[in-house]
């Protein structure tokens, strides 16, 4: 056996007990915090190649890393604090003027004498007008006219049973530019809109909307004949900026696109079917729906097919050697519209190069358009309108039309003669608004005040309770309606909703117009869907 010297046993003897020494020993005793920070601060007094030193240089290194994790963030939250407290509050500058009470109250009698002034009409002159032999009286009826023809005049357009979703309404520029809400008004203030009561001139036009819209039949449609109402009803809507997509009128538009869409195939081919292609298109060119393009496109074919060798159109659509300056207007109308809607049909271009000469034939020497030849009567305001849409405003024939205009005086009723017929007045109104200045300002001074004060108003008959309103025919002299070509209250009340609507409707042809690709994407409008069945 070995004794405690730190001897090895000899082999085979016994292992006995091994003491170890008590400084060995104290290595594994624990410390409490007092005692290792006095053994800490000791070492870092004795040499630096002890054991005490290593230790306290060991212990120190242990422990920076948890104390600065600590520390830092503390100290720069104090120097944010600090610099934060340091820096000099923003000083808001705001500049004032002080008006003197004398001074604003002489402002305040300057802006109640301009709203309180009261806007008159110019003293009436009395309209001559060359009484024109071959004038009609009105529309020809339904069965007084040759039957549309049966064979297909373009190749059939696709299949309608399906459901396209575009956007709407579009924010469109040039042509549309003025029907989008926010344009509204900047156009009726720029073009002296606002006459009259009740609301003025846009407020008539809500009314009319909301009476057509009353008036709708379940089908879509209006009375009385259903395509050319509709046609007519429909633009009404449109040139308000109105599309499927609208919270108050989208149900009314949807179902007007959708009678006119789906009855193509027994459409008049007559005024009917030129008015009715005036509507598609501009349907088309304000909401994109494929399947209107082809519906629109169809039309116009027809329009150009049926085109005379002189430019112009006949009833019937046939081709003959007689220029009826009336279904012309509607014919140049549509096929304006095709072509700002974007719609691509060959012929197109030359059809209105020929139409302008069409009008020509019916010009007079002397100034003024006529019905089947030269004439200076009401038809005069047709020929001058559509010269101006299709890009002949400058021509002699147009502007001799304008003059032969100049004495025509607007009062809606007590007015005789055939500048009391709507149908003259719904073309007067527009032309003297594209050729502008003291022609537009004159004008606009009558018919405004005369259309908004001579709507019958329903105080609260709309079908949600607002305020409707609707025109009866003008009466003359002698206290007679005046009929001339309307058909009823709708057609009364569409001619003058869009003589109202003349501020925002189009650009003024007199301006440069601008026909940008409608069918680009504005990110501005909800996804509608409208579905058309044959």
């Amino acid at each position: 056996m070995s004794d405690n010297t730190g001897e090895m046993p000899e082999k085979g003897e016994p292992v006995s007990e091994v003491t170890l020494e008590p400084d060995l020993m104290k290595l594994f005793d624990e410390m409490t915090f007092r005692e290792k920070w006095r053994k800490v601060f000791a070492g870092l007094k004795a040499p630096k190649d002890s054991g005490d030193y290593k230790f306290a240089k060991f212990q120190l290194m242990r422990l920076s890393a948890p104390i600065a994790a600590v520390l830092v963030p503390i100290i720069a939250i104090m120097i944010m604090a600090v610099m934060s407290a340091m820096a000099p509050e923003p000083v808001t500058q705001m500049e004032v003027t002080v008006i003197e009470p004398e001074k604003m109250e002489e402002k305040l009698e300057e802006i109640k004498e301009i709203i309180e002034e009261p806007l008159e009409p110019p003293p009436p002159e009395e309209m001559v007008m060359t009484d024109d032999p071959t004038r009609p009286a009105g529309p020809p009826s339904e069965t007084a006219l040759a039957p549309s023809p049966d064979t297909d005049f373009s190749p059939q357009p696709a299949d309608f049973d399906s459901v396209a979703i575009v956007k709407s309404p579009v924010i469109m520029k040039g042509i549309y530019g003025s029907r989008t809400p926010g344009t509204r008004g900047s156009a009726l203030a720029k073009y002296g809109g606002g006459g009259g009561g009740g609301g003025g001139t846009e407020g008539a036009v809500l009314r009319a909307l909301r009476w057509l819209k009353r008036e709708q039949k379940p089908d879509g449609s209006w009375d009385q004949p259903p395509v050319a109402m509709t046609g007519w009803a429909l633009l009404c809507y449109l040139a308000h900026g109105e599309t499927p997509a609208s919270e108050e009128f989208g149900l009314t538009v949807e179902k007007a696109i959708k009678y006119l869409a789906e009855h193509q195939s027994s459409w008049p081919v007559r005024y009917e079917w030129a008015i009715a292609t005036y509507a598609m298109s501009e349907a088309y060119g304000m909401t994109k729906i494929p399947m209107l393009k082809d519906v629109a496109a169809k039309g116009l074919e027809r329009i150009i097919k049926g085109q005379n060798p002189g430019g112009g159109w006949d009833y019937g659509l046939n081709n003959t050697d007689r220029n009826d300056t009336s279904v012309m207007g509607w014919c140049a109308q549509a096929l304006k519209a095709g072509k700002l809607a974007g719609i691509e049909v060959d012929g197109l271009e030359n059809a209105i190069r020929e139409a302008i000469k069409g009008f020509k034939g019916n010009a007079a020497p002397t100034g003024g358009f006529g019905y089947t030849g030269p004439g200076s009567g009401g038809l005069t305001a047709a020929g001058v309108l559509c010269m101006q849409l299709l890009g002949a405003a400058k021509d002699p024939a147009c502007r001799q039309g304008l003059a032969v205009m100049d004495p025509w005086v607007f009062k809606y009723n007590a007015a005789g003669g055939p500048g009391a017929d709507l149908y003259y007045w719904y073309y007067a109104t527009q032309a003297k608004f594209h050729a502008g200045g003291e022609i537009w300002n004159n004008w606009n001074k009558m018919f405004s005040i005369e259309l908004v004060n001579s709507q019958i108003i329903l105080k609260g008959a709309g079908v949600d309770g607002k305020d409707i309103g609707y025109w009866e025919c003008p009466k003359g002299a002698d206290g007679k309606e005046v009929k001339g070509h309307s058909t009823g209250l709708v057609y009364n009340t569409c001619l003058n909703c869009l003589q109202l609507e003349v501020y925002y409707r189009y650009l003024p042809t007199y301006k440069e117009q601008e026909v940008i690709d409608l069918a680009q994407d504005t990110g501005t409008s909800d996804e509608i869907s409208i579905e058309v069945r044959e």
